[in-house]
């Protein structure tokens, strides 16, 4: 059974094997910390880009992504920081649209079905999952009509849809701890 703690800690510092980064369809970042990934893991970015693209990069989907190491030179150091899987859990189809329920459900049950072999066969018992995209998009303001459709969906509550769905999805992975990083602002 997984261990779901909050913290406010920079989840660039965190010590997972695994970063989990919610994202968009459209291949646009806006968060900055999605923005810094961008640069520290350019393989993980070409990668999720490139699929963006093509269009194989569905929402609610989970594209997982086993880090390149290089071997030679000063890089060749290990950084106990690094991660050594990164998955973009696609919960958008665009910067500025909220995630709805069976999206993040849907990329939550493929994020699980991945992680499973990984920490059977690989040894995986850290995740970190980055929260600010869920909390931006919980903030937004509704429509100025009132009225729920497809293109303007009211956004995700934190506390009553978001964190009960991870704790769904999540908890019945074996022997894994995941910290869910929540800006400072935020409150547990």
């Amino acid at each position: 059974m997984a261990t779901i703690e909050q913290t406010h800690t920079p989840i660039l510092n965190s010590n997972a094997q695994v970063l989990i980064l919610p994202v968009n369809s459209a291949g646009v970042l806006l968060d900055p910390v999605l923005t810094r990934c961008k640069t520290l893991y350019p393989d993980n970015y070409q990668r999720y880009h490139r699929a963006c693209r093509d269009g194989s990069l569905m929402v609610g989907s989970c594209l997982l992504h086993k880090r390149q190491r290089e071997l030679a030179g000063l890089s060749a150091a290990h950084n106990g920081n690094q991660p050594n899987y990164i998955a973009n859990l696609v919960i958008s189809d665009h910067p500025y649209h909220s995630a709805r329920t069976r999206w993040l459900t849907a990329a939550l049950i493929d994020l699980q079905q991945q992680l499973m072999p990984l920490i059977r066969y690989q040894g995986v018992r850290k995740a970190a999952l980055l929260a600010r995209p869920l909390l931006a998009s919980s903030s937004a303001e509704p429509n100025r009509t009132g009225l729920t459709t497809e293109t303007t969906a009211l956004p995700l509550d934190w506390h009553s849809v978001v964190l009960p769905l991870i704790n769904q999805h999540l908890q019945a992975l074996p022997k894994l701890r995941i910290t869910v990083h929540t800006p400072k602002s935020f409150s547990l």
